[in-house]
């Protein structure tokens, strides 16, 4: 597989078990993302393993490679453990604007209808595509 192939799916969920619980037995990645067998674990860290974007140390135990996440996570901030899209906080900036401007125009201080037709335009568009990036996350 080449390296710049995309990961999805559970092979995405197992690279993100990595980045957040660190170096992992193949079992506690197994229980950890949920998978059924130890078998399918053992499919995805290899397909990781082949791509370039996990390696094994010498206790056996799978590690997330820092260089790759870069890559794997392209479109998404951490925070912390947590990684969300980075639209998200777009997302929640035109949300206070919306609910600014509604307000405003419903206490009849006269903005433009035109200005909070824009911004919900604006809001449809930067959910959509945060929706989008969590849902590949999959997570």
């Amino acid at each position: 597989m080449a390296a710049n192939q995309e990961i999805r799916g559970n092979t995405l969920k197992v690279f993100l078990y990595l980045l957040k619980h660190g170096p992992s037995e193949l079992r506690d990645v197994q229980r950890g993302v949920g998978l059924s067998s130890a078998s399918l674990a053992s499919y995805h860290l290899g397909k990781m393993l082949e791509m370039g974007f996990a390696k094994q140390d010498e206790y056996g135990k799978y590690y997330a490679v820092k260089e790759a996440s870069d890559r794997v996570l392209e479109g998404y901030s951490r925070i912390g453990r947590a990684v969300v899209p980075q639209l998200f906080f777009f997302s929640l900036l035109f949300t206070a604007l919306v609910i600014f401007f509604s307000i405003t125009v419903l206490n009849g201080f006269g903005l433009i209808l035109y200005l909070i037709g824009v911004s919900c335009a604006m809001l449809v568009v930067f959910w959509f595509e945060t929706i989008r990036l969590w849902r590949r996350l999959a997570v």
